[in-house]
């Protein structure tokens, strides 16, 4: 016995004595002593539910909050990625928005693309590759100005590219963003393709 299990057991032998020696009995000292397990353990499952409760939900695979947003978000970046797969150019410039435009990063303007550039952009790269697979792990969906959702996500691209000494697959990792618009219960990307 450990200290306290001492210091109990003394309490319910004098208890037990007392409560004998006026005619009691020991079911009184039984029952408190189950109360306060009870109400231990009654506080115990409240505090568990208080933290569990307070737990943020997460879409499945990825590390964005579980929100009827963010589901629409994912739902439509998850429709450009299988376009991206299956080299679905069409399903890509519909979802890309009029507007779209891309710097590509740096201050060189030869290397922007706009919507009319978006088309052949996708055709030259598709040109150069037999088979893709992009897999995406989504990390954040913000609200930036003017209402653009943004869209930071890691890829792991792996396409099979011919070369002199036959196909290859290749294979980069990166991060990048999705900018979209909202486009009625949809969207439309504005960069990132």
């Amino acid at each position: 016995m450990d200290g306290s299990e001492v210091v109990l057991a003394a309490r319910m032998k004098a208890t037990k004595r007392a409560g004998t020696a006026r005619g009691g009995s020991r079911v009184g000292l039984s029952v408190r002593v189950g109360l306060s397990a009870v109400a231990r353990a009654l506080t115990l499952a409240c505090a568990l539910l208080v933290v569990l409760g307070c737990k943020t939900h997460y879409i499945p695979n990825t590390d964005v909050e579980d929100t009827d947003f963010n589901q629409r978000v994912i739902e439509f970046c998850e429709q450009y990625r299988r376009a991206v797969e299956r080299q679905n150019v069409a399903l890509l410039l519909k979802l890309a928005d009029e507007n779209y435009y891309e710097d590509g990063g740096n201050i060189d303007s030869t290397d922007d693309i706009d919507y009319a550039g978006l088309e052949e952009y996708l055709r030259s790269k598709f040109r150069e590759t037999r088979a893709i697979r992009y897999e995406i792990r989504y990390r954040n969906v913000s609200k930036g100005r003017r209402d653009v959702i943004q869209v930071d996500y890691t890829y792991s691209a792996s396409y099979r590219i011919p070369t002199h000494q036959g196909e290859v697959w290749r294979r980069k990792v990166a991060d990048n963003r999705l900018e979209l618009i909202p486009d009625g219960e949809s969207f439309r990307v504005i960069s990132g393709m």
